[in-house]
């Protein structure tokens, strides 16, 4: 049996945290994350590791996590 694991795409962490995908997609490359366009998708981990890395370098930034 398989189960679907959730997955965020770059454009909607985008969305979320109010930066372009751009900036998302230069973090994955930053962090090793395979993603190539705004319709590349991101499991949980990978989001959590993208937002904590926003968080770091964009301290005055305020994301809201839900």
């Amino acid at each position: 049996m398989t189960f679907n694991v959730a997955r965020l795409r770059v454009k909607e962490l985008a969305e979320a945290l109010s930066v372009d995908p751009p900036e998302i997609i230069a973090t994955c490359t930053l962090l090793q994350i395979p993603a190539s366009s705004p319709l590349s998708s991101l499991t949980v981990e990978q989001s959590k590791e993208i937002i904590d890395y926003i968080q770091k370098t964009n301290p005055k930034q305020n994301i809201d996590e839900e």
